[in-house]
């Protein structure tokens, strides 16, 4: 059974911010498990979230939806230790529909996850 690493001690930064409109689409709604609501970012070749765990955790899954039609056509986790550097975990290529996407990523365990989509 799997459940959400995501805690209220978890640290969660975005690239960015559909017309810097915070209310309606800020990061706050990544998690919010409502279907009305989504983190939206600005257009740009690359848009990502981080998150920073006040833990290491294990990862072992991804799980993933998009609104249908603003998918990205490629993304890429990666994670860390502490101060480490970033490296690469895996690279998925999601469908462009507003299903559960989940991606099996083996066991991993890291502090600090950022996720960074190409052409959303």
């Amino acid at each position: 059974m799997t459940h959400s690493l995501v805690c209220p001690e978890t640290v969660s930064k975005v690239s960015s911010v559909l017309n810097r409109n915070y209310r309606q689409f800020g990061k706050k709604h990544l998690f919010d498990q409502e279907e009305e609501t989504c983190w939206n970012s600005d257009q740009g070749p690359c848009q990502w979230i981080i998150l920073e765990f006040p833990q290491r955790v294990r990862v072992s899954q991804l799980q993933i939806q998009f609104q249908g039609g603003f998918s990205s056509r490629q993304g890429r986790l990666e994670g860390s230790q502490g101060s480490e550097a970033l490296g690469k975990i895996v690279d998925f290529y999601p469908e462009d529909n507003n299903s559960l996407q989940i991606s099996c990523l083996g066991l991993w365990v890291v502090r600090s996850v950022p996720l960074k989509a190409v052409s959303w």
